[in-house]
C-alpha cells in the first residue's frame, strides 16, 4: 500500500500558524519596513508569548527567509508562466510591472534596500536566476542583428550572474540593459517619486520598453 502524502492534523496546525506568522510579518513590514521585523511584536499581535512563535520559526532571519522565498517563487512562476506563452522581452517587463504593483513591499522587500545583518542562502539565489534564465532566453531570440558592444566582449568573461545559460554575450548585454533600466523605473514609481511631476509612469515604463527593443542596430 502506498503511503499517504495527507498532512497530519499537527502539520496542518503547524502551516496555518506559520501563514498566519507570515500575514502579520506583512502588515509590519509595510508599516515600518523589512529592518524592524519583530517576532516578539507579532507574537504580541497574535496574543501568545515569544517563545511560542519559536517553535515556529527558529528567529527573524529564518522568517525574512520564508517570505524572501515566497515573493521570489510568486515572481519566477508568473515570469514563467508568460515565457511559456512565447513572451518577448517586453512582455515578461509588464509581468514584472504588474507582479510589482499588486503589492509593492513584496517587490521591496527583494528588489529595495537590503535588510542589515541578513543575508540570504543560496536556495534564493536559485530561484531569482530562473527570473534572469527567462528574460536571457527570451533576449536572445531578438539577436540574429545584434552588433557587439565593448560590454557585451567583457560579459563573454564575466558571466557567472547568468548560470549555465547559453545566451551569446550580445543577449546577455541586453537582458541586463532591460533589468537595470526598468527596475530603475519601476522602484522610482513604487516610491512614489513620480507623484506630482504630472505624467503616466505607465507611459513612461512603456516608452523605456519601446527604446530598449528599437536598440537593436
Amino acid at each position: 500500500m502506498a503511503k499517504s502524502d495527507a498532512a497530519t492534523p499537527r502539520e496542518r496546525y503547524r502551516a496555518q500558524v506559520r501563514t498566519e506568522i507570515k500575514q502579520h510579518a506583512w502588515e509590519q513590514i509595510a508599516t515600518a519596513g523589512a529592518s524592524a521585523l519583530s517576532l516578539n511584536a507579532i507574537a504580541k499581535r497574535m496574543g501568545v508569548s515569544g517563545p511560542a512563535l519559536y517553535r515556529y520559526y527558529a528567529g527573524r532571519d529564518e522568517l525574512i527567509t520564508e517570505l524572501i522565498r515566497d515573493a521570489y517563487r510568486s515572481l519566477a512562476d508568473a515570469v514563467h508562466a508568460a515565457a511559456g506563452t512565447g513572451a518577448d522581452p517586453a512582455g515578461l517587463a509588464h509581468v514584472l510591472r504588474d507582479w510589482a504593483l499588486a503589492d509593492p513591499q513584496r517587490y521591496f522587500l527583494i528588489y529595495g534596500t537590503p535588510v542589515p545583518g541578513y543575508h540570504a542562502p543560496e536556495e534564493i539565489t536559485g530561484i531569482s536566476q530562473e527570473i534572469m534564465a527567462d528574460l536571457l532566453t527570451a533576449c536572445t531570440a531578438l539577436e540574429p542583428d545584434a552588433p557587439a558592444t565593448p560590454f557585451a566582449a567583457h560579459l563573454a568573461g564575466h558571466r557567472d550572474w547568468a548560470g549555465d545559460h547559453p545566451a551569446p554575450p550580445e543577449a546577455l548585454h541586453r537582458a541586463l540593459a532591460f533589468w537595470t533600466r526598468l527596475h530603475g523605473v519601476l522602484s522610482l514609481e513604487l516610491a512614489g517619486h513620480f507623484t506630482g511631476m504630472g505624467f503616466d509612469p505607465a507611459q513612461l515604463f512603456r516608452a523605456e520598453l519601446d527604446d530598449l527593443v528599437a536598440r537593436r542596430g
